[in-house]
């Protein structure tokens, strides 16, 4: 079950654009070693799903952050581990890829569910008192974050 609190603070916007590239970033490049990794058809198909719903949510994000007139700034909430998750799932095949794929995915979305929720309530309040613009992308992928992790939940067997 996806809880509704939120256990971080909003992000200010240029570190909320740096991390929410990088969460899609690396959630279309788990998506395709899961492909080329996975002979599970039901991680496949989540693969799948990831690697469509974080390209069309990069697109969201560029036109976003060009409307709030926001440039990207890299962002200490990232996972400092993306690059080493990445390439350990890229040296794992079969069930054991798969266990290791479920788990990153529900610590990837757990935490973009922190993140989404806290910006898409507090977010975009700086200084500057942007447009909204990534205030309303927040708003509409934090739903999108709160299936998928329910979805990453059930791959790993029910873990919260």
């Amino acid at each position: 079950m996806v809880s509704n609190a939120h256990a971080v603070d909003a992000l200010p916007d240029a570190r909320f654009v740096g991390w929410a590239q990088t969460f899609n970033d690396y959630e279309i490049a788990a998506g395709r070693i899961a492909l080329a990794r996975s002979g599970n058809e039901i991680m496949r198909g989540y693969a799948t799903r990831m690697i469509a719903e974080h390209s069309e949510a990069a697109e969201l994000l560029q036109k976003a952050r060009s409307e709030a007139g926001v440039s990207y700034a890299p962002d200490p909430a990232n996972p400092p581990n993306t690059a080493a998750v990445l390439q350990r799932l890229n040296a794992l095949q079969g069930p054991e890829f798969d266990t290791a794929y479920a788990n990153a995915e529900l610590a990837s979305h757990s935490n973009a569910v922190d993140q989404l929720g806290a910006y898409s309530q507090n977010g975009d309040n700086g200084a500057l008192r942007r447009n909204g613009a990534l205030r309303r992308y927040a708003q509409a992928m934090f739903p999108k974050a709160k299936e998928q992790l329910e979805m990453a939940q059930r791959m790993a067997g029910g873990r919260s």
